[in-house]
């Protein structure tokens, strides 16, 4: 069966994928997904983005479709309606924060309406072209509810954050799941929450199968959703480390290459 007979369901990943390096969706991307519209496939963009944050920018596709956020700690409809969520409790992160992490380490949890940090990061910032989910500086030490959709780390070292992960794994066994959405992104959330997991669901209700569907991604964070769907495919961009992990699957374009639209429109709407 080819690959256009086969594929019922598009997925992608934001940063790194479907958005080029100034976290911008191209011209050329949105009128391949507005075709891919045309033609009745289902579209899910799964990212590890807050939904305040992730919402203005899929919106400038302008089409309907299925929204995965905190890597899979929300589901919102094409109509915007909050289908799934899930925090994690204020007991296990304050276990988290009372280890002994490095004060260089920039930490952020993310809430509903705004995201708590230790200090300003410059480098965060810019993953948001429009404010539309803000920052406030808080003394985590201060504070008696610690809930959370997901716990995120930085450091420009990816050697300081595969330290910490290795030291709250030691000390939280069983409790979280956690990926490196980038090498200087860490991020834990309850061991529950995933991508794959939360495309499950979106799959069940539209009565599709992981089979009916292609997905693409470049980060740690998407490995179980390439791993679970019927075509999978690697960006161009993503870690050398990513690519010999998952050396089965194809590795395509750039991100700034708009690799995901330009192997759509030539294997799924031969353009």
């Amino acid at each position: 069966m080819i690959l256009k007979e086969k594929i019922k369901v598009v997925i992608s990943d934001l940063d790194g994928t479907l958005l080029n390096s100034d976290h911008k969706i191209s011209h050329y991307t949105k009128t391949v997904f507005q075709e891919l519209h045309n033609q009745n496939y289902l579209i899910i963009v799964a990212t590890g983005r807050h939904h305040l944050d992730a919402m203005p920018i899929v919106a400038g596709l302008d089409i309907p479709l299925y929204l995965v956020t905190s890597n899979g700690a929300r589901i919102h409809s094409p109509e915007k309606e909050l289908l799934f969520s899930f925090d994690m409790e204020s007991n296990a992160i304050k276990s988290v924060l009372s280890l002994d992490i490095d004060p260089e380490i920039t930490t952020v949890l993310f809430r509903e309406n705004v995201w708590l940090t230790n200090k300003h990061n410059e480098k965060l910032n810019e993953f948001q072209p429009e404010v539309n989910y803000h920052p406030e500086l808080v003394d985590f030490s201060s504070l008696e509810d610690l809930s959370a959709i997901k716990v995120f780390f930085t450091h420009p070292k990816h050697s300081k954050l595969i330290e910490l992960r290795d030291k709250i794994l030691e000390n939280h066994t069983g409790i979280f799941s956690h990926a490196f959405s980038l090498p200087f992104c860490l991020e834990f959330m309850d061991k529950s929450v995933d991508k794959s997991v939360a495309i499950a669901k979106i799959l069940e209700k539209e009565n599709f199968v992981f089979e009916q569907t292609i997905s693409f991604g470049d980060g740690y964070n998407d490995e179980n959703m390439l791993k679970s769907s019927g075509k999978a495919l690697v960006m161009g961009n993503a870690p050398e480390s990513l690519k010999n992990k998952l050396s089965h699957l194809e590795v395509i374009m750039t991100n700034d290459n708009e690799g995901v639209a330009k192997y759509i429109a030539q294997e799924l709407l031969n353009n």
